[in-house]
């Protein structure tokens, strides 16, 4: 069993861009996509039992978000790093599998990937998150990957600072999937 502490708040300020623009988008009827809360079963908490100091993940969680924009469903995660360099063990073997079976469903699967110490943020298409994965999982290759991986085609623009404007980058991998079909 994982155990949660402050590490978890490592990716709050890009998860609340991305329910910023999440609750934009339903706004604007683009698209209604929902951050899925992670399961925890509190253990200890602070002297006045305001807050949870330590606690365990109670199951194992799918991905960050789910949803749909203009028809097309959508799951993705949402992942951050302070260095050039994704270790792969970020991403969870139960993630990767229903991201795969999302996509055989034919949904869209992606990452949000923020790199923090630039200040940039990536759409990393699932067909390019596989070959990382299978890089190392499958030909026991390198354990990570590096920014200079990226697509940069696939730069998501962070518009007024706080939003995460990713229906640009979804675009473009639609267009992606439709040439190789």
């Amino acid at each position: 069993m994982a155990t949660w502490n402050s590490r978890g708040l490592r990716g709050e300020v890009l998860e609340e861009m991305i329910n910023l623009t999440n609750q934009r988008y339903r706004e604007q009827k683009l698209g209604l996509v929902q951050k899925i809360p992670t399961s925890i079963k509190p253990v200890r908490f602070d002297k006045e039992h305001r807050h949870i100091t330590l606690a365990y993940f109670d199951q194992k969680s799918t991905v960050d978000y789910i949803g749909a924009i203009q028809g097309i469903p959508v799951c993705f995660d949402a992942k951050e790093v302070a260095t050039d360099t994704f270790p792969l063990q970020n991403l969870h073997e139960h993630q990767v599998e229903f991201m795969a079976d999302f996509e055989a469903q034919e949904g869209i699967s992606f990452l949000i990937i923020y790199f923090s110490h630039r200040e940039e943020c990536y759409y990393l298409r699932f067909e390019k998150m596989m070959e990382f994965w299978n890089r190392h999982y499958i030909d026991g290759g390198k354990k990570h990957f590096k920014y200079e991986e990226m697509e940069k085609d696939f730069l998501i623009p962070v518009k007024n600072g706080t939003f995460i404007h990713y229906l640009e980058t979804l675009n473009q991998d639609l267009l992606v999937r439709k040439e190789k079909n």
